[in-house]
């Protein structure tokens, strides 16, 4: 089941318990979430907070900040927290202006927070017509609408495939030029049929026939992938020595990229296996402390079916 299937929990926060452990929290530490959302995880982080500990909530939305902030203001505790409307790729940015060096942990929980999901005309979601919008930062012009009525056919079909791993990705592409010849696709509802139109119906078997193609464009319309990338970079140099960052992610191409990213940051060596001693001097920042993924209980899956397909994976900074 894809986090687009599981909107209605989306406000429970996934692996609490873990990302609380994983961080090692100290009461005088710093700690950044740079996806804030409504605040789920954030709450729990500041109650373990005393005197001296700061948390910066990072989120793009403006709308969820305030209701971040909001719920933030009501936690019963001795620490103090900021909140910054930024993409949390800018995390380097936000410390910078803060007069902040070094923090002690980072959590980042990878996806669409409830709060985009559930406000209908967001057009992230299938269940509501709305316009094809997707962005989770409303500042930007690059919507959802841009990719399906202006790509060519096989940049559609590129997109849906590589983030959407559909295999219908190029019968769908078709549909949808076919359809916007004759006028502006412009709304979800609009999308959703064509989809429907492209996947033959004995192929619709595994869960809502758009969701790969609504995650795909969303993946696009945010640069998802690509603002990962930097944001890991920049997260493991801004960790104190010992400082955590834990990674929840949702589906196989985040999850996979955390995985190669985080190796990458323990053993970045360069030279051929057969050198003696290692030329290219690149050092080692540090280790992944989860072999495996952590992944949700039996019970937390029960209670929150959207965690099914969560994954936490933590790195640990030298």
């Amino acid at each position: 089941m894809s986090e687009q299937d599981n909107i209605e929990f989306h406000h429970v926060s996934v692996l609490l318990d873990e990302c609380l452990e994983g961080l090692a929290i100290k009461p005088d530490g710093v700690y950044i979430d740079g996806t804030l959302g409504g605040a789920g995880h954030s709450s729990h982080i500041l109650e373990k907070l005393g005197k001296g500990g700061l948390l910066i909530g990072i989120d793009q939305d403006g709308d969820a900040l305030a209701v971040a902030s909001e719920r933030l203001s009501k936690v019963q505790t001795e620490g103090a927290f900021k909140t910054v409307r930024a993409n949390f790729s800018e995390m380097d940015a936000v410390c910078e202006e803060l007069g902040i060096d070094g923090v002690d942990g980072i959590l980042l929980d990878i996806g669409v927070s409830s709060y985009q999901f559930d406000t209908e005309d967001r057009g992230f979601s299938y269940r509501f017509d709305a316009k094809l919008d997707m962005r989770m930062d409303r500042r930007n012009d690059f919507t959802a609408y841009d990719i399906v009525n202006k790509y060519s056919e096989k940049e559609i079909a590129d997109v849906i495939f590589r983030y959407g791993e559909e295999k219908w990705a190029k019968r769908i592409a078709s549909f949808i030029v076919e359809e916007r010849r004759k006028a502006p696709v412009e709304t979800t509802f609009q999308l959703v049929e064509i989809i429907k139109k492209a996947i033959p119906a004995a192929a619709r078997r595994d869960g809502h026939p758009a969701k790969r193609t609504f995650q795909a464009l969303r993946i696009e319309v945010n640069r998802e992938l690509d603002v990962l990338a930097e944001a890991i970079e920049k997260a493991i140099k801004l960790l104190k020595p010992q400082g955590r960052l834990c990674i929840i992610t949702f589906h196989s191409l985040e999850e996979k990229l955390v995985k190669q990213l985080f190796k990458e940051a323990e053993r970045p060596c360069t030279c051929p296996p057969d050198f003696p001693v290692c030329v290219c001097g690149k050092k080692s920042l540090g280790k992944t402390v989860t072999s495996k993924p952590i992944l949700p209980t039996e019970n937390e899956c029960i209670v929150n079916p959207r965690s099914k397909s969560a994954k936490l994976r933590i790195f640990e900074r030298k």
